[in-house]
């Protein structure tokens, strides 16, 4: 008799835990955590779907295309691929946009960094007034300083030139660099810089030997905005180069898009292919620069 109730007991005990573990998964918590995931998975298909339909579309012939635009491609053109790096110069405009997108964050690293430093330690109404001077860059609107830049560059006789193109580029990052550092190095503990004064480093051995190394966070940051900006701009490369040879990305794949027509066997291969290089690079540096950003916050 007591084995037999022995042998029942457990089958009780689970019984009884089963609807405890039901109403764990079934809590308000639990459900509430299912839905926002189910959200963010619906919401990131739909932020995605123009990127799927575009790389479906680049592999799909022209006459495909024309019969039924949203069906998925029955067979693979690779020769769609093929046509466009040829006609766009498709390896010298990204090694053009790589060499001009290096050199414009390089400049406004340093240029922006130095003019922070001071404006970070120094607390007086000068420097304020120099702070507000920065900050107003980033609220005029581009387009109200291409004449004046043109007219700026056609002077120092830099049209169709790479450097003239930095320049440009430079000018109009400078705002954003300087609100980036100025802001991260007003965290940055005086007791270092004291520390370094003591030794008897300099003002410029200290800002390039103690701050400098300390900006790699935000530098990350900062460069991920300027690549997107050099990167995706059509204005200032059509109307400061005028060769051919040395147009960046975008405005090499703007020329697939005719006035009256548009043939859809160039156009989705060339943005495939105009995409293709920022997405290398943004998945091989995404978690280095998480685990920089990170031991900045942590310092």
């Amino acid at each position: 008799m007591s084995s037999i109730t022995s042998n029942k007991l457990p089958a009780m005990s689970a019984d009884k835990e089963t609807p405890k573990r039901t109403s764990k998964l079934l809590s308000p918590r639990n459900v509430k955590q299912g839905l926002l995931i189910s959200l963010m998975f619906v919401v990131t298909f739909i932020i995605l779907s123009p990127v799927f339909y575009m790389v479906f579309m680049s592999f799909r012939s022209r006459r495909e295309i024309m019969l039924d635009p949203l069906a998925l491609p029955t067979e693979l053109h690779f020769s769609n691929y093929v046509n466009v790096i040829a006609d766009m110069n498709y390896f010298g405009t990204v090694f053009n946009t790589i060499g001009i997108t290096v050199a414009t964050i390089l400049s406004v690293a340093i240029i922006s960094s130095l003019a922070a430093y001071p404006l970070a330690r120094i607390r007086s109404r000068v420097s304020n007034l120099a702070y507000i001077f920065f900050m107003l860059g980033m609220v005029i609107p581009p387009f109200a300083a291409l004449t004046p830049l043109y007219l700026f560059i056609r002077d120092l006789g830099l049209l169709d030139t790479y450097f003239g193109l930095i320049l440009v580029y430079t000018v109009g990052h400078l705002p954003l660099g300087v609100f980036f550092y100025t802001s991260f190095m007003k965290a940055i503990p005086k007791e270092l810089e004291e520390a370094a004064t003591l030794d008897g480093a300099t003002f410029l051995k200290t800002y390039w030997y103690i701050i400098f190394p300390m900006l790699k966070p935000i530098t990350g940051t900062l460069a991920i905005f300027i690549t997107l900006g050099v990167w995706n701009d059509v204005v200032n490369p059509l109307l400061f180069i005028t060769t051919e040879s040395k147009l960046t990305i975008m405005p090499a794949v703007l020329r697939f898009l005719g006035t009256y027509s548009v043939d859809p066997t160039q156009l989705f291969p060339a943005a495939v292919l105009a995409s293709l290089p920022l997405l290398v690079v943004f998945f091989t540096l995404s978690k280095q620069i998480v685990n920089g950003m990170t031991a900045g916050a942590v310092k």
